[in-house]
């Protein structure tokens, strides 16, 4: 079911659905020394297209991030977590400091400040719908710093002023999940149902934890919080526990940002990397919803046999979980999924050693929030 963005709670809509399924793909490949990628997103039979997704090969010289952000009650917030999250991995302390899981950890939090007040409205805006668009550009014409005063401090977002100064954020919001690999370790975080899985030998191994309400460990937060699920879903509305946006969950004056009803605390996953691994997958939802994460490594594998081209890989996945019709629900979402290829040898600053006692990775719990 999909809920409407655009009052305090979210509300059922009908029309979801298209009348038949839009399936022109956007597709990407790129690589660099250490690795590759193939990408791809189709609508499907949604009524709008609400993912979003990263890759840049080169964060820095050594360092490559992937992401992928599945929105719900609109766009803008998956398409914000796109254009502002790895940005801000690079910029903290924590990142500079060699500490990636402290500054990406960091930077969930920090997507859902930045979204507040005028200048969060306005670049929400310049992302949404036409309308928004205008209204943005116009006020960022009107209040946005001038000249010296917005010589890329943007960390001072909090102090840009105007009409929507007192913005507390949106209620939409996104699902992130985000995949950075330095040398031949591997970063995972995850706020969310998206999922991050890699093949070790052709066997999958989840980096991830789908954050679904009905957990122990989410469903202590949301009550704990004030908050109660219905129906599987927190508040009867949203069916995830850890989001970016989704402001009218986290109003409670009285609790740090990880105890809020919904959290845009991730979990946090350090894998070291081996000649055994052969591929990465981040994908959304819409994809799980329709294989396992064997089955996904499995037809990836089949796939790579006759096809050298990842993005073309990428597609006929799209194309495998596609429903015939929307009658079942499933296969019925938008999708989008990045398969990332580990050039080999992987890690050549690992020692033989090393290399040979990896053994199946593990899913990390939650790292603590540091005050």
């Amino acid at each position: 079911m999909f809920f409407n963005c655009c009052g305090p709670n979210y509300y059922p809509v009908m029309g979801i659905y298209l009348s038949s399924p839009k399936t022109e793909k956007f597709s990407e490949d790129g690589q660099n020394g250490r690795l590759r990628y193939g990408l791809s997103s189709m609508q499907g039979w949604r009524a709008t297209m609400e993912d979003a997704h990263a890759a840049i090969t080169d964060l820095d010289a050594t360092t490559s991030f992937f992401g992928v952000y599945d929105g719900h009650g609109g766009k803008v917030v998956a398409k914000f977590c796109a254009k502002f999250l790895h940005q801000q991995v690079l910029k903290n302390e924590a990142y500079v400091a060699g500490d990636i899981g402290t500054s990406v950890q960091k930077s969930f939090f920090r997507m859902d400040e930045m979204m507040c007040g005028q200048r969060g409205w306005r670049e929400l805006a310049s992302l949404g719908d036409k309308i928004n668009k205008f209204t943005g550009m116009i006020e960022g014409l009107i209040w946005s710093p001038r000249c010296g005063d917005s010589n890329e401090q943007l960390d001072d977002w909090a102090f840009e002023e105007g009409p929507h100064s007192n913005f507390s954020g949106p209620t939409s919001g996104c699902t992130a999940c985000v995949g950075i690999i330095r040398h031949n370790q591997l970063i995972v975080a995850n706020a969310g149902d998206s999922r991050c899985v890699i093949s070790r030998k052709g066997q999958a191994y989840n980096l991830s934890r789908d954050h679904k309400p009905d957990l122990e460990a989410e469903k202590e937060r949301i009550l704990k919080a004030g908050g109660f699920i219905h129906a599987g879903r927190v508040n009867g509305s949203l069916n995830l526990a850890r989001a970016i946006g989704d402001v009218e969950f986290k109003q409670n004056k009285f609790l740090p940002v990880e105890k809020q009803i919904v959290t845009a605390n991730p979990d946090i996953n350090i894998v070291e990397l081996c000649d055994d691994d052969d591929f990465l997958v981040l994908a959304c939802d819409g994809i799980w919803d329709c294989m396992s994460s064997q089955q996904l490594v499995d037809f990836i594998h089949e796939q790579l046999q006759v096809e050298n081209k990842l993005s073309a890989v990428c597609e006929r996945v799209l194309d495998r979980c596609l429903a015939p019709s929307t009658i079942g629900g499933e296969g019925c979402d938008n999708m989008t999924i990045i398969v990332v290829q580990f050039k080999k040898p992987i890690g050549s600053n690992a020692s033989a050693d090393e290399q040979s006692s990896q053994s199946e990775p593990a899913v990390a719990e939650s790292k603590p929030v540091e005050s």
